[in-house]
């Protein structure tokens, strides 16, 4: 019966976080391909991506859909060290086939726009420094992963926790969706907000063997693949960790749920 359960979260894993990727990529391959949209509208994709995938997963797993959550959650909200792996494999997974099916989708229009499957369409499945055009060091892009996430997490457990003002009626996925959206632009610039070490390693490798050759470097041919991967977990725990300590412990616990003979007490 744990088994059972267990593939059921995976599964429901898996399937959210290829939504989110049929949303994300499929919105970026449209911008940049076809060119129909703007930065806007890629931002929204991402963050309708998000939602949906959070409303198809939510009731089996969570709906983490992104490893950095799922590590922040087991160091912070007590979420099961030993799916932590599991669930990472399944989220990577499930971006990687979602990858395939926008690369197989928008493959005529991809080699059209850009025949040599180069960094102009790269980013359509990966993140780069600088959206492989500005001037942002591998430093500079791993800053922002770890502002980015850590900002993503805050948030998160902020309209999640039921002892603070969570949103009711089945809204959460909704308002995480449109966390990601005002993420994406107001810290875009910088890195791509990957934000999400499996959103940006399983479309990377599914560009990488559909013909993208430098799908593991950056245009410097610095191999940037990591950053994306690293920097995300670093910014979730710390951004899960700043809201238990300057928020969740402030939070009053309702009567009901006290212990026996214990006292709460605030300080105005």
């Amino acid at each position: 019966m744990r088994d059972r359960r267990l593939m059921g979260e995976l599964a429901a894993e898996f399937a959210g976080t290829m939504i989110l990727i049929l949303f994300g990529c499929a919105a970026v391959a449209q911008v940049v391909a076809a060119g129909l949209g703007g930065h806007d509208s890629i931002a929204w994709g991402w963050g309708f991506g998000v939602t949906f995938g959070v409303y198809v997963a939510g009731r089996l797993s969570g709906g983490h859909l992104n490893p950095a959550v799922t590590v922040a959650l087991a160091m912070f909200s007590g979420f099961a060290w030993r799916k932590v792996l599991p669930y990472s494999l399944a989220q990577t997974v499930g971006a990687f086939v979602g990858a395939l099916l926008v690369r197989w989708n928008y493959g005529s229009i991809l080699h059209a726009f850009d025949p040599g499957l180069t960094m102009k369409t790269q980013y359509v499945f990966s993140t780069l420094p600088g959206n492989g055009t500005l001037p942002v060091d591998v430093f500079g892009a791993f800053r922002d992963q770890v502002i980015g996430t850590a900002i993503l997490l805050f948030l998160i457990l902020a309209v999640t926790d039921l002892l603070n003002t969570a949103p009711k009626a089945n809204l959460q996925p909704f308002i995480i969706g449109l966390i990601v959206v005002a993420i994406g632009m107001a810290w875009g610039a910088a890195a791509g907000y990957a934000i999400n070490p499996a959103r940006d390693l399983g479309p990377r490798v599914a560009s990488f063997l559909t013909g993208y050759s430098t799908a593991f470097v950056d245009q410097t041919g610095y191999p940037y693949f990591w950053v994306p991967i690293v920097a995300p977990i670093i910014g979730g725990i710390v951004g899960a960790g700043l809201y238990r300590v300057m928020v969740s412990r402030y939070l009053p616990v309702p009567a009901e749920q006290r212990e026996p003979g214990r006292v709460e007490t605030t300080s105005g």
